[in-house]
């Protein structure tokens, strides 16, 4: 035993391989940029869980309470001239006088609630529908390829417009109060018009992968379909579609801030960073403040996710030049 361990080069030792997710997570850690960016998401959940109740604990300022805004003879808002930020109001008030830091962190829970739900869906529908038509192809493929480029070729932001206006002129909503006005109207909207672009990678992939070795020795064995795609093909569509969605999740705050800041977002009463900037726009020359703020906020959020997507992306890229 000695003479053969004496025989052994050192240089020559070979470490077991590392699992998949210590490999991932230390090829992760190396990004600074996205290990920064996770932080601050996970600051921003936090924010959104406990910021808005804190804020108003913190100031006394109700989300909703008015305090001394200015108006002319006809009762229209001269705007907050007197309320920018002050040892009062940390951020300033808002044209009718309501506490903007309050405002702003009761903002990002709704923001960051249609972001994430509305991915959530898109993702779900877009996954099943890629599977589907990548895995069986023939006619399914091309139905279901054909619904996703008609769904892609439409103008999205019009037709939101539409849909939500539609939606948003009676209490009891779209298709027989099923779809409810608010919040749930956006949600449904994005969610409709961004599934098709997780159905195309995912459907990509599928087509990949059902021709591999592992798939056809499970078909070969007997494995029905429903087997082949939940053990085989699923499995490796986890690592694109994290990344995908942590992608996604930043257009879908950009686009409820879109609507909101047309009018055509969450009711007043529930406040989001992109109805803060519609307000905003009646005032940027006379009240800077009600812009920045929750500018500032939108532009963190987005920045972050994009950067944890990169990351996610180079980590799970095992041919990725580091």
């Amino acid at each position: 035993m000695t003479a053969v361990a004496e025989r052994i080069d050192a240089n020559e030792y070979t470490a077991p391989p590392e699992s998949a997710a210590r490999l991932f997570w230390l090829r992760f850690r190396e990004d600074k940029a996205a290990f920064i960016a996770l932080f601050v998401i996970i600051v921003l959940i936090l924010l959104a869980i406990f910021g808005g109740p804190l804020a108003e604990d913190f100031t006394n300022h109700p989300q909703n309470a008015v305090y001394g805004s200015q108006t002319n003879d006809f009762g229209v808002p001269l705007g907050p001239t007197t309320h920018g930020p002050n040892g009062a109001f940390y951020f300033g008030a808002d044209s009718a006088g309501r506490d903007l830091l309050v405002r702003t962190m009761y903002g990002a829970r709704v923001s960051l609630i249609v972001g994430l739900v509305a991915t959530a869906i898109a993702v779900f529908v877009g996954l099943v529908v890629g599977l589907v038509a990548g895995y069986f192809g023939g006619w399914v493929d091309t139905g279901l390829s054909r619904l996703s480029d008609v769904m892609l070729a439409v103008p999205v932001f019009i037709i939101s417009i539409g849909i939500v206006t539609a939606c948003s002129t009676s209490k009891d909503g779209c298709l027989g109060g099923l779809v409810q006005p608010g919040i749930n109207v956006v949600i449904i909207v994005i969610a409709l018009f961004t599934w098709p672009y997780i159905g195309r990678i995912v459907r990509g992939f599928t087509l990949s992968l059902r021709e591999r070795e592992f798939v056809e020795a499970s078909r070969s064995l007997g494995a029905s379909d429903l087997r082949i795609i939940r053990k085989e093909v699923l499995p490796n569509l986890v690592g694109p579609i994290v990344v995908y969605s942590t992608l996604l999740v930043p257009s879908n705050i950009i686009f409820e801030a879109a609507l909101s800041f047309v009018g055509l977002g969450v009711p007043s009463s529930q406040a989001s960073w992109g109805s803060l900037l519609g307000e905003a726009s009646n005032y940027y020359n006379v009240a800077w403040w009600l812009m920045v703020f929750p500018g500032i906020f939108l532009v963190i959020t987005t920045l972050s996710f994009n950067l944890l997507g990169d990351g996610l992306r180079d980590a799970l890229d095992v041919k990725a030049d580091r």
